[in-house]
């Protein structure tokens, strides 16, 4: 009988709790799939419509294939050999990230891009990890985010998709109605499930800060800076993506830290013009988080003591020498 794996990721959820995660998973693929299909009929997704169709289709095999691999590297049976209920429970991390990137980066008619971005997002989980504790390891970065950075660093021709195509064919009552459902709808999970409404509130904070003191250095008026938070872009960003439990931190304060940290790496990169901040931004305090990690692992870590000198032998003529080996 093989032994059941255990998912590192329930330690980042409330309680630890898998039904937490599942939920969590379920509750964002049903509203990813809706927003693509409502993104192409109605509210002006430029994108081609195959986009996210090959997107899934390469996530699906991606996860898939780096599984087997990665059971077969370690010896051991995969996770999708358990039944349909570890499919289940596998598939949701690629279809995610997958519709993301279709959603999020603009290659024109080009296919490829987005297939290049979706096979990085799901290599970066196994390939890209960090210690978390009792010998295990864990992704450092947001599939995702991470994925679109590299892409739009690697590929100059290739754009982030415009705030506006989330209401570009709407009037009215629905430019506000959109932002408002992808508000509540993020809340919700984030209240109930994940746990990171803490670092939802501590980035949007930041987010004013960073704006409030580029302002005042700068000699601009206060809305430039702030004008991003009125973006259905900016909301789906920070209820969709930067509080990803995997990847950030589970205390309150810890939360607090990272989403001010985030704003903080943003203001930077914004006054040195550097584009596509959002994203960047993440990338980056992921990473700096990654080396705290494994800094505070390595100051942790208890220093090799000969065993001589901890546990010293008694030898004595006056004491029998008591032979402890095993009988032949």
């Amino acid at each position: 009988m093989s032994e059941k794996i255990e998912n590192v990721t329930l330690q980042f959820y409330p309680q630890a709790s898998a039904r937490a995660r599942l939920f969590a998973l379920w509750y964002f693929l049903p509203l990813l799939i809706l927003w693509t299909i409502a993104g192409h009929l109605v509210l002006g997704f430029e994108q081609a419509w195959i986009t996210p169709v090959v997107a899934v289709a390469v996530g699906i095999v991606a996860q898939i294939t780096l599984n087997w691999l990665d059971a077969w590297g370690h010896g051991r049976k995969s996770r999708l050999s358990e039944g349909w209920g570890e499919l289940v429970s596998v598939l949701p991390p690629a279809i995610i990230p997958a519709l993301a990137c279709a959603m999020l980066l603009y290659p024109n008619q080009r296919l490829m891009p987005v297939v290049f971005a979706v096979v990085l997002a799901i290599a970066s989980k196994p390939l890209i990890r960090i210690p978390v504790g009792n010998g295990r390891t864990q992704h450092l970065f947001n599939p995702s985010n991470v994925a679109i950075s590299i892409t739009l660093l690697l590929f100059p021709d290739v754009g982030f998709a415009p705030p506006y195509h989330l209401t570009e064919n709407l009037s009215g009552t629905w430019n506000w109605m959109i932002p408002a459902i992808i508000l509540g709808s993020g809340i919700l999970v984030h209240a109930l499930f994940t746990g990171r409404l803490a670092l939802c509130l501590a980035w949007a904070l930041g987010f004013i800060l960073q704006g409030m003191l580029r302002s005042f250095w700068f000699g601009t008026p206060l809305v430039a800076p702030l004008v991003p938070m009125t973006s259905a872009a900016f909301i789906l960003f920070t209820l969709y993506m930067i509080p990803d439990p995997a990847t950030t931190p589970k205390s309150t304060w810890g939360q607090i830290a990272f989403g001010a940290g985030n704003a903080a790496v943003y203001g930077v990169l914004q006054v040195t013009h550097v584009v596509f901040g959002l994203f960047l931004a993440l990338t980056i305090t992921c990473a700096i988080r990654g080396v705290l990690i494994v800094a505070w692992q390595f100051v942790r870590k208890p220093a090799l003591v000969p065993a001589s000198i901890t546990s010293p032998q008694v030898t004595s003529s006056a004491v029998p020498q008591v032979s402890t080996a095993a009988p032949a």
